[in-house]
Parts: C-alpha cells; structure tokens; sequence
C-alpha cells in the first residue's frame, strides 16, 4: 500500500472510531438488560412456584390433619319390592383422618325417603351409622331416591347417598288422575284414556265403574283380557266453576289390590288472561326509570288482535309486542324518574282487544303516597308572655 494510501485509512479510522464506540456500548447495554430481564423474570418464576408449593403444601398439611368421611358404599340396591313397602338401609361410614368428624346434617331429597338417628360426631379411625327409608307406596317401576350429608370434611363437606331399586305393583294404573285445561268460550268435549296393566299371573276381572259427577263421562275398555284395560274418562261441558273435580272407582278380581282409584280434574281458564291484574309502584317520585310489563294471552279458539293500548298519565308510554302471533302479548310501560302519581289521581293502562267479551282491557297503576310532613313543636328556653298580662315577680327564696 501506498503511504499514501495507507494515510488516507487512518484518517477514516480516526474520523469513525466514536460511531464504533458507540455502537459497541449500544449493544453492550442492550445485551445486560435483556441478561437483567431475564434474570428478573426468572427469579419472579420462582417465586411464584415457591409461593404455590407452599400453599399446596399448607392445604395438604390442613387435609392431612382434618377429619375425612369414607363409606363402604354410597349406593343401595334394593333389587324388588312391592308397592307399599318401607326399604330400610344403613349407610356405614369410617372417620379415616385426623380429627373429629362431624355430620351437621342429612338431607332427602324428597317426603318419602326419611333419615332416622345418625352418629353425628365420630372420632378418628372409628366408623358410624346414617339409616335412610324410603316408602315405595306411591311408586312404580324403577325408582332412583337420595339424600345429602353434610360433613366438616374439606376434601368432601357434602356427600350423595342413593337407594335404587324397582317397586313392582300387582296393578299398573297410569296416569292416576286424568286432567283437562278448558277454555270458557271455547267448552268442547275432551277425553283422557287411563291405561290399566295386570301384572300378577292370573287374570284380572274389573267391575263396577262409578263416577258421581255428571261432568265425566266414564268407559272402560279391554285391550288384552285379564291383562289391560283403558278407561275413557270424558269432560263434558259446560263448566259452571273454576275447577271441577271427581273420584273414580273399579273394583277388582285381586285381593292385593281390590280398588281402584282414579280421579279427574277440570280447570277452566278464562279467554283472555292477563298478569298481572294491577300494576304496583313504589312511593314516588321514582329514584329511577321503571319498565313493569303485562302479559296478556288467550286460551280460546279464535286469535286475538290489540289495538290503541295506551296509559293515561303524562310522561307514561306504553308499547306492545306480540310474543306469540295472535295468542300472547306483551305491554312494556316505561316510567321516567321522577315518576309520582298526584293523590286524587288514578292511573290506568288500557288496549283494546277484538275479542266480544273483553273489548277493553284496563290494567290499574297504584302508587303509594309519601306520607304527609309531621309538624314539630319547638319549646321556647323562657316561659312564653301571655298578651295582656304582666310577668309574674321573680320569688324570692326564704330564710
């Protein structure tokens, strides 16, 4: 190289050698933060990890010292009953932990499965009785009942005890009432069947269908013979009342079963129905917007149409929606804050409706008054001066 040359590089040597610097303490700083963050994260991780060891080991060491409730078996299978009687079983359990266990209660799930005396405090290593029954009178088929103990045990402070099994009935009578919803513009004949089923090895022989309520029609009729029957019950209008009820009976060829009793049941809804029948506020002026609805349905054969709905206070609207086409309805009143009714006001939320027996259908607004302002009497701290009167001289006490 030239010294020439040669000259010429140093001097670019000389001229750069800043940017090099900096350059490399750029990337000498950049290479310890992220060594740093790194190193923060790191020890961050396992921080965390220690803290959830030592709060698993904490919670381990709780269990470990608690009570804990163990059962030889949590189901009962009591194979096949008769209908009518009572499955008695007891539910043995140890106390397999540390501390006193404690059964603070036994809980069926229904009426006819009852728990008897339990033991409800069992030490360490020894083993307790929880007995449950379950009355299979009203039952057929098969049948699934349990019941809830609660426990001090932390891994398990609520146990499910089942008693499972099939209640056979000699006879079979499903269902055991029969029931018809009518609508009052619309009372046509219904019919509901009952089905009868024999399951004992002889013939069954059924006689002597009574029924005292001239609303039902009752007819049985044989399927199979000696094995089912069908018993047509019929309502048959008209219906004078709400709700018309009747006992059924059939006597039997079977001494395990010698009656029968079915019953039948009538409700009679009104045409058009709407929920509910007044609207209820609270005292005013409303703290807040209020949006109470109302339905209204009809249970008769025509649809129905909604017209004009209105409310009859200023600052009130009322919209309607049409839930189900022609059958159910929906009116939304929305109500500002501030919202008071005036003492003397009556406040009313009205449709009209196609229906001939209800063309206008009035909805009432009750909003309960404030209650008027108490007037207070305040004592003067001297005796008040009667106008017209002088005060009496100050009395002087004796010597």
């Amino acid at each position: 190289m030239s010294p020439a040359r040669a000259g010429w590089v140093h001097r670019r040597i000389a001229e750069n050698k800043p940017i090099f610097m900096k350059t490399k303490l750029v990337t000498l700083l950049t290479t310890a933060w992220v060594l740093g963050s790194l190193a923060s994260v790191s020890a961050q991780t396992k921080a965390a990890s220690s803290a959830s060891a030592t709060a698993t080991a904490t919670v381990t060491v709780a269990q470990t010292s608690a009570s804990k409730i163990e059962f030889e078996t949590n189901v009962y299978h009591f194979g096949k009953v008769s209908a009518g009687e009572l499955v008695r079983h007891d539910f043995i359990f140890t106390n397999t932990g540390k501390a006193t266990l404690e059964i603070t209660a036994v809980r069926p799930g229904c009426g006819c499965t009852t728990a008897g005396e339990w033991d409800k405090r069992v030490e360490p290593g020894k083993t307790g009785v929880i007995p449950l029954q379950f009355n299979s009178a009203n039952f057929g088929g098969i049948v699934t009942k349990s019941a809830t103990v609660t426990c001090n045990d932390p891994g398990q402070s609520n146990v499910v005890l089942q008693i499972s099994g099939t209640v056979w009935k000699p006879i079979e009578v499903t269902p055991t009432m029969a029931t018809f919803n009518v609508a009052s513009d619309s009372q046509t004949n219904e019919t509901r069947v009952v089905r009868i089923v024999n399951n004992l090895e002889e013939p069954l022989t059924l006689s002597d269908l009574q029924c005292s309520n001239r609303s039902f029609q009752v007819e049985l009729k044989t399927v199979q013979p000696g094995k089912e029957f069908a018993l047509h019950v019929t309502a048959v209008p008209p219906f004078t009342t709400p709700t018309v009820y009747a006992p059924i009976t059939l006597k039997t060829s079977s001494a395990k079963m010698p009656t029968i009793n079915v019953s039948a049941y009538v409700t009679v809804q009104q045409a058009v129905m709407v929920t509910p029948q007044q609207i209820n506020l609270p005292q005013g002026p409303l703290a807040s917007a209020m949006s109470p609805s109302i339905l209204i349905r009809t249970s008769g054969t025509n649809t129905l149409k909604l017209s004009d709905a209105a409310v009859n206070v200023a600052g009130a609207e009322v919209r309607v929606q049409e839930v189900q086409p022609g059958r159910v309805f929906s009116l939304t009143v929305n109500l500002p804050a501030g919202f008071h009714l005036k003492p003397d006001e009556k406040a009313e939320v009205t449709v009209k409706s196609d229906h001939p027996k209800f063309p206008l259908i009035a909805v009432p607004v009750f909003q309960p008054q404030a209650p008027a302002p108490t007037e207070t009497i305040q004592r003067a701290s001297t005796p008040a001066r009667s106008e017209g009167r002088q005060p009496l001289p100050p009395v002087t006490p004796q010597k």
